[in-house]
C-alpha cells in the first residue's frame, strides 16, 4: 500500500477523521457532559494543539526548511531543537489534539477509536516515508536523533 505514502496532506486526513467522528456520533451513545466540562476539555485540547502546531512551524521556519509533509526529500535541515527535542512530530500531535477537542465537543467515546485510526494512518503513510527520506538525507545524524526522541510523546 505504498501508493498512499505522502499522498494525502495530514490536515486533510484529520478533517476526514473528524467527519467520521461526527458521523459516528449521530448514531452512537454519547457521554453526558455538561457544557462547562465540554468547553473545558475542548479548550485544553485546543491550547495543546496550538502549542504543538505553532512550536513545530516556528522551529521549521527558524531552520529555513520545508514544512511540506508531502515532499520530505526537500528537507534542507534536520530540525532537532525547540519542540523537536521532545517529539519528532509535533504538528501531528497537534492535529491529534484537535481531534480530541472535537470528540470532546461531540461527547463521543467512539470518536476516540477514530483518533487511533488517525495515528495509525499518519504513522504508516506519513511518518514512515518521512523518516525514510530523513535517513537518506541525514543518515547517522537522523538515526541518533530518532533513537533519542520519541515519534509522538
Amino acid at each position: 500500500m505504498t501508493f498512499l505514502e505522502n499522498k494525502i496532506p495530514p490536515p486533510l486526513v484529520a478533517l476526514i477523521i473528524a467527519s467520521g467522528m461526527w458521523w459516528l456520533s449521530t448514531f452512537t451513545t454519547t457521554v453526558l457532559l455538561t457544557s462547562d466540562v465540554k468547553f473545558t476539555l475542548m479548550s485544553v485540547f485546543i491550547a495543546i494543539a496550538i502549542f504543538f502546531e505553532l512550536s513545530g512551524l516556528l522551529s521549521f521556519r527558524l531552520a529555513r526548511t520545508t514544512i511540506n509533509p508531502l515532499k520530505p526529500e526537500r528537507t534542507s535541515t534536520l530540525v532537532t531543537s525547540g519542540i523537536y527535542q521532545f517529539t519528532r512530530n509535533p504538528m501531528y500531535v497537534g492535529l491529534a489534539a484537535l481531534l480530541f477537542a472535537w470528540t470532546s465537543y461531540l461527547a463521543s467515546v467512539w470518536g476516540i477509536s477514530l483518533i487511533v485510526v488517525y495515528v495509525a494512518y499518519i504513522q504508516r503513510f506519513q511518518i514512515v516515508p518521512e523518516e525514510r527520506a530523513l535517513t537518506t538525507l541525514f543518515e547517522n545524524e537522523f538515526i541518533a536523533y530518532k533513537n533519542k526522541v520519541r515519534a509522538w510523546l
